[in-house]
């Protein structure tokens, strides 16, 4: 468990090309071991449910994950169907889907390997497409082939049957072509859309390359250090509350930030040229602990890209 924790946390603060490229690594390894250790194809009437399983819920369940150890995730989130009630402005609705096609994208990354590099192999397509009941389908697979080969075609994953070992390995390589085919098509479709949505994204961002990098490493300092001061003050506060409930004594004073503080840097952050707050940690800070927040409702921050929502986190996606 522990380990699994270590491999989350470098996961989220990972969020660039290097980060992106271990997941994908990770990733086809895993896959790779399920291919050669645990995938054994039925060879009968199962052939298509159980090609399907291993070809496309390790990918959900991969994508499920993806989403659930983003910090980003619950950050947008958690309060949201309190917030749901009040009015929601349009600008707001808008930088709330820009972060949340972030946090998708990000997810994306390993299922899409999963599925590229098990297209690549064949073994699970391969086992698949056998299992097709389509009289079309196997006329198209076994075209030019004996009689046989439609009724026998479950069995050649297995090497059974009483097709020739040439004219089943002629099908199977032909299955298998065309699952190279839909890999490679696959990754070159993701690629593209990757490169098109980075471009995006850096041509609309409101700062300069440099300030971009430099609020990148503020981020990541603050997120670091947030974590830190978080764990001293609970510390502080539990071993208040247990030092009196034992000792029957009045408690200690011990200074907490108040439920609306915490709502105030909790809340989605747009970056504004203007005040030029790195965080909303920031924003709350030089404003007098939030005294002056609710005052500057005419500047709102300018809509925050998607590659730059949540930003103020530390866990970035750049």
């Amino acid at each position: 468990m522990d380990k699994f924790k270590l491999l989350s946390s470098f996961v989220q603060k990972q969020q660039t090309t290097l980060g992106f490229s271990l997941v994908a690594l990770l990733t086809a390894g895993g896959e790779q071991i399920f291919s050669t250790v645990v995938f054994r194809c039925p060879c009968n009437s199962w052939n298509l449910v159980y090609g399907s399983v291993f070809l496309f819920v390790p990918a959900l369940v991969l994508l499920a994950l993806g989403y659930i150890i983003n910090n980003k995730t619950w950050r947008l989130f958690t309060g949201l169907c309190k917030g749901a009630q009040q009015q929601c402005h349009f600008k707001q609705a808008l930088t709330r889907w820009q972060v949340f096609l972030q946090i998708s994208i990000s997810a994306v990354v390993a299922p899409v390997s999963w599925i590229a590099v098990a297209l690549l192999n064949g073994v699970y397509f391969e086992c698949t497409l056998t299992g097709v009941n389509a009289t079309l389908f196997r006329e198209h697979l076994c075209s030019g082939k004996t009689k046989a080969c439609l009724e026998e075609l479950n069995l050649f994953p297995c090497g059974k049957g009483s097709v020739p070992a040439a004219e089943r390995d002629d099908v199977l390589l032909g299955i298998r072509a065309e699952s190279q085919v839909l890999g490679w098509l696959l990754i070159a479709a993701v690629t593209v859309f990757g490169l098109l949505f980075t471009c995006v994204a850096k041509c609309k961002s409101p700062v300069s390359y440099l300030q971009l990098k430099f609020w990148q490493e503020y981020t990541n300092k603050e997120s670091s250090l947030l974590e830190k001061h978080m764990a001293q003050n609970a510390e502080c506060l539990a071993e208040r509350n247990l030092k009196s409930f034992f000792q029957q004594t009045p408690p200690e004073p011990v200074l907490t930030p108040s439920n609306k503080a915490w709502q105030k840097i909790s809340s989605l952050y747009s970056f504004s040229t203007k005040h030029q707050n790195y965080s909303l940690l920031q924003k709350y800070v030089e404003t007098a602990h939030g005294d002056k927040c609710m005052s500057q409702k005419s500047d709102p921050g300018e809509p925050a890209p998607a590659a730059l929502g949540f930003v103020d986190e530390g866990k970035t996606m750049f």
